[in-house]
């Protein structure tokens, strides 16, 4: 009876060890199809509807696939992005918002606010690389968003601030979206008068950039055309 007990304890330990890192069992069918969108106000559709956000219109994206006519569950897009949000905010977050939703994808977009306010780098970094460890020891797998500052910020805190999110995905073998405003941040037609954060029609542009790089690993999701780039003065 003792070794039995003994014999039953050992495996309820490891057990919980195995789910504690996300390792226990295979993650379902409604998980995979579950997206956590942890960022700032790049992604909380600041000073917009929410409906215009580039989230909004992703989950608008993925409900018109139609998981009826293939037999997959409806995507879940959980939005959880804060204007003003940095990295320890996030980090400070995260964890509560894995228990509550349990997703199956976290999409990483932060930094930026953490880089306008000048902070140290490698402060930053060690923020992120806590909340990819935690998204992953959950068991969900993360896709992490690049950021660039203004050029006014300098390249010597410029440059190696974008390049640390390229060397993140690389140390952790991540799919990344190298920098989520590309094709946006210099055309003045896509951007709000304050030149940081894209107006309602440079979302649809910021959605194509994701969509870019996760339409491939969520099975493959056609690609949606954009129409042709809008232009006045200022823009490139």
């Amino acid at each position: 009876m003792r070794f039995l007990l003994r014999g039953f304890l050992i495996w309820l330990l490891a057990c919980s060890a195995s789910l504690a890192f996300g390792q226990g069992l295979p993650v379902p069918a409604t998980r995979s199809h579950s997206v956590l969108v942890l960022g700032d106000s790049l992604s909380a559709a600041y000073n917009l509807n929410e409906k215009e956000g580039w989230v909004a219109l992703m989950a608008a994206r993925l409900a018109a696939k139609a998981p009826s006519k293939t037999g997959e569950p409806a995507w879940d897009v959980i939005n959880a992005a804060i204007s003003g949000e940095t990295t320890s905010g996030g980090l400070s977050r995260l964890p509560e918002l894995i228990a509550v939703h349990q997703p199956g994808w976290v999409l990483l977009e932060l930094g930026a606010n953490d880089g306008l306010r000048g902070l140290p780098l490698p402060i930053i970094r060690q923020n992120l690389q806590k909340m990819i460890d935690i998204s992953r020891q959950a068991g969900a797998k993360v896709v992490l968003l690049g950021i660039m500052l203004p050029p006014n910020y300098g390249p010597a805190y410029a440059t190696p601030f974008t390049a640390m999110y390229q060397q993140l995905a690389q140390k952790n073998d991540l799919p990344l979206v190298p920098f989520l405003l590309d094709g946006i941040a210099t055309n003045s037609a896509l951007m709000q008068p304050d030149g940081l954060h894209p107006n309602a029609e440079g979302e649809p542009w910021v959605l194509d950039n994701v969509w870019a790089v996760v339409a491939p690993l969520w099975g493959g999701l056609p690609a949606t055309p954009t129409p042709t780039l809008p232009h006045k003065g200022g823009g490139s």
